[in-house]
C-alpha cells in the first residue's frame, strides 16, 4: 500500500495551488485527478478576471500552466476515482479505482462543486458558446445583448441583477409561477427595469447557430404550447452540488452539503483533513478565491505535519 505525507483530491485552482505550495515545501504531494482534470475552468473559454493576465487567458491553458508549475516542484499526479476514504485513524486510507489502496498522513479535499444543469438538448453542447453557469465569470461577454437566466431561487435573482450591468435585457425563466427566492431578492429583481419575466415556462431545448446560442425553446405550462425566446446567452442558475459523496458523511457539512471549516482556516472536524475551494465555499465560487484557500490549506497542512513531527521528537 503506497503511503504519502499528503494527498490532494481534486485538480481545480484550489487543489493545484495547494500542490504548488506543498511541493515547494519538499512534501512531494500526490494529486489525484478525477474524470474532469482542471475542474470547471476547463469548460470556460477566456478568463479575464484572474490576476496576472492583462489580455486574458483560456481556461484550459490556465489550468495546464498551474499543473506544470506544481509538477516542476515535485508534485506527483495520478488519475483515479476515489471511491471511499477511511478517516477513523491516521494514516488515512483511500480506496482509489485504478490506483488501489493508498495511505496519507494528511488529506486536502478540493473536489469542488458541480453546477446543476437543466439536462435538455443543446445545453451541454453550447457550454462556452452562450451557455454558462457563472454570471461573474462570463457576464462581461454579453454587453448590450439579450440574455436569459433560468432559475427561481436567490442565486437566479442575484445572477439576473448582476447581469443587468452588461445586458440590454435579462429574461428570468422559471417553470412555476411561484419563486423560491426570498422576498427581498424577488423585490430587488422586480424593481430592476432591465429584468423581464417568463414564468410558468418549462425549458425544453437550447437552440443555436454557427456562432452559438440563439434561443431557448420553452413550454407554456398554462396553454401547453411551445415557444422560443430569442437570446444571445443562457445562464443556468439552479444551484450547485458539492462533490462530497465519497466521504461518507465523515466530515461536517452545512445543510446544503458544503464542508464546514473552522473560521479563518481550512481545518475540518477531522485533524489532518483540510478543505479548500468550492467544496467549502458556497458564496464566492471564483477561481481566485479557490486558489487563495488552496494556499491556506497547504500552509495549514504543512504546520500540522510539523507539529506532528515535533510531538514525536518530544515523545
Amino acid at each position: 500500500m503506497s503511503a504519502y505525507k499528503t494527498i490532494i483530491i481534486g485538480t481545480g485552482p484550489a487543489g493545484l495551488t495547494a500542490a504548488i505550495y506543498l511541493a515547494r515545501a519538499n512534501l512531494n504531494p500526490l494529486v489525484i485527478e478525477g474524470p474532469e482534470p482542471g475542474g470547471q475552468l476547463t469548460t470556460t473559454t477566456e478568463v479575464e478576471n484572474f490576476p496576472g493576465f492583462p489580455e486574458g487567458i483560456m481556461g484550459p491553458e490556465l489550468m495546464e500552466n498551474m499543473r506544470k508549475q506544481a509538477e516542476r516542484f515535485g508534485a506527483e499526479f495520478r488519475s483515479g476515482w476515489v471511491n471511499s476514504v477511511d478517516m477513523s485513524e491516521r494514516p488515512f486510507k483511500l480506496s482509489v479505482e485504478g490506483l488501489g489502496e493508498l495511505k496519507a498522513e494528511t488529506l486536502i479535499i478540493s473536489t469542488g462543486a458541480s453546477a446543476k444543469y437543466l439536462g435538455i438538448p443543446g445545453e451541454k453542447d453550447n457550454v462556452g458558446r452562450g451557455v454558462s453557469t457563472c454570471a461573474t465569470c462570463d457576464g462581461f461577454f454579453f454587453r448590450g445583448k439579450k440574455i436569459i437566466v433560468v432559475g427561481g431561487g436567490d442565486s437566479a435573482m442575484e445572477e439576473a441583477h448582476f447581469l443587468t450591468k452588461f445586458a440590454s435585457e435579462v429574461v428570468l425563466v422559471h417553470r412555476r409561477n411561484d419563486l423560491r427566492a426570498s422576498k427581498i431578492m424577488q423585490d430587488r429583481a422586480r424593481s430592476n427595469p432591465k429584468i423581464s419575466w417568463s414564468l410558468n415556462r418549462t425549458p425544453l431545448e437550447v437552440e443555436s447557430g454557427p456562432l452559438g446560442v440563439t434561443g431557448l425553446k420553452v413550454r407554456n405550462n398554462e396553454t401547453g404550447e411551445d415557444e422560443t425566446i430569442a437570446t444571445d446567452g443562457l445562464f443556468v442558475a439552479i444551484g450547485h452540488t458539492p462533490n462530497t459523496k465519497f466521504l461518507g458523511g465523515q466530515l461536517e457539512t452545512d445543510e446544503t452539503g458544503y464542508l464546514i471549516v473552522k473560521p479563518g482556516s481550512t481545518e475540518t472536524n477531522v485533524p489532518g483533513v483540510f478543505a479548500c475551494g468550492d467544496v467549502q465555499d458556497n458564496k464566492y465560487r471564483q477561481a481566485i478565491s479557490a486558489a487563495g484557500t488552496g494556499c491556506m490549506a497547504a500552509l495549514d497542512c504543512e504546520r500540522f505535519l510539523e507539529n506532528v513531527e515535533a510531538s514525536l521528537i518530544e515523545a
